[in-house]
């Protein structure tokens, strides 16, 4: 696949997002080994890469002979793709909903009805069912963990449940959820990214998920015990209505931009009508909404134009050479399977560095497309790869967002949390094999 004026093919074209993972990376180690809490979240990933393009930019005088003002040009168009756009837009409309969601009370309400639903000796498959619910429908792991790890701290302080599993059920399910999600931002930058549809892209991936879930349940079920518990307030079944509403609109296909900005609003009513939610209430929940997706929101244009930058100098061309390469030696004389373990190895490794399932997304995302166009792969699996092995890495990383808030809430080590995440490590095994046999067949 060769165009009349493509980039020459250049490794050190990739230096710049070498420095970007070695600062953000860097940072955290040395905060970790200081005793500094949450320490690979202390230099936001917005500031890091800011380094990264300006060598880029500098780079860009030597490895495609153009000035600095061209450079600027292709950083500008690269953060301005309609993609990156658009990306950026639904990561605004999706904050907003959650702090809404979780200010009229839609949240609490969804997590006291799941659990009233099971008996004492299904708690833990059971707060695993809720938050892969709640994050299926949130469309966040660390929105989903922050609502209902308080709630199992209660259950853990008063019926001597295991912290660590009780962790490992939540995680598991925020995972799922992350993953699944319609409107995660994982699922947006994956399908965004290869060009997909987000229903096309859930069906493949619910052939994943679905059986790993139901391990985890047995799994969870067996481990777990009889505990008594109560409910710490009555909840209604009006708190339900937004999520479900934005699930089913969404599976039907409805525009993503009608689907958020309709449940802002649905919620918003909702709690105006049952718990006096205020308008002046509602506008700065919006307004903390956007700013929750701040970090997100730059980084995403910042990472738009670094791409572009490297592209143009031939970074991309020679990664996507060279993982290709290796993928085609691993599995020979089958073109999709080389491609679907390329895709796989970008997302896991990518994100292993960042810590950020939807950041090594993003970073991947061209590189992941061109293995998916050569390998015949559609747009829907390819963004499925991509979404459930940088969400696999994630979620047993012990210096991951989710696996820190989950040891902060609960008192516990993260190492703790991370060995318990078992939903991620029934996820590799699921995903690799189901993907292994439907590329049974040569093309």
């Amino acid at each position: 696949m060769t165009e009349k004026n493509a980039p020459q093919e250049n490794l050190f074209a990739l230096l710049p997002f070498a420095i970007f993972l070695g600062l953000f990376l860097g940072t955290g180690i040395i905060l970790t080994l200081q005793g500094v809490d949450f320490a690979f979240y202390q230099l936001p990933a917005s500031i890091a890469i800011i380094p990264a393009i300006i060598v880029s930019i500098g780079l860009g005088k030597y490895l495609s002979k153009s000035t600095i003002e061209k450079q600027v040009e292709q950083f500008i168009r690269g953060a301005g793709n309609s993609n990156i756009t658009t990306m950026c837009i639904i990561y605004l409309l999706a904050g907003a909903f959650s702090v809404v969601a979780k200010a009229t009370g839609s949240v609490d309400a969804s997590v006291q009805l799941g659990l009233a639903v099971f008996p004492d000796y299904l708690l833990l498959p059971g707060l695993f069912l809720v938050a892969a619910f709640l994050s299926t429908a949130m469309g966040t792991s660390m929105g989903t963990i922050a609502a209902i790890a308080p709630v199992a701290l209660g259950f853990i302080e008063t019926a001597n449940l295991d912290a660590a599993l009780v962790a490992g059920c939540l995680i598991s399910g925020a995972i799922f959820g992350d993953n699944l999600s319609i409107i995660s931002d994982t699922t947006i930058a994956s399908t965004r990214s290869q060009g997909a549809q987000m229903k096309d892209k859930f069906r493949v991936n619910f052939k994943f998920a679905v059986p790993a879930a139901l391990i985890c349940l047995v799994i969870f079920t067996i481990l777990g015990g009889e505990v008594s518990h109560e409910l710490s307030n009555e909840s209604a079944l009006i708190g339900l209505i937004p999520y479900v509403t934005i699930l089913v609109l969404a599976l039907m296909g409805v525009n993503v931009f009608v689907v958020l900005t309709l449940g802002i609003v649905l919620a918003a009513a909702i709690g105006m009508i049952s718990n006096g939610y205020q308008l002046s209430a509602w506008l700065k929940d919006i307004t903390a909404g956007f700013s929750s997706m701040q970090d997100i929101f730059l980084l995403s244009l910042f990472i738009g134009g670094l791409s572009e930058l490297v592209r143009q100098q031939g970074g991309l061309a020679a990664l996507t050479r060279v993982i290709e390469t290796l993928a085609r030696k691993l599995t020979p004389n089958n073109k999709r399977r080389a491609a679907g373990l390329g895709i796989a190895g970008l997302a896991f490794i990518c994100n292993f560095f960042t810590a950020n399932n939807t950041v090594s997304i993003i970073v991947t995302g061209d590189t992941a497309k061109n293995l998916a166009t050569d390998g015949e792969l559609s747009p829907a699996e390819s963004a499925s790869l991509l979404d459930v092995f940088a969400c696999i890495n994630q979620g047993m990383l012990p210096y991951g967002a989710q696996v820190l808030l989950l040891g902060a809430t609960l008192h516990i080590s993260p190492l703790s949390v991370a060995s318990h995440s078992f939903y991620p490590m029934v996820l590799f095994f699921a995903a690799g094999f189901s993907f292994w046999r439907l590329t049974s067949n040569t093309k």
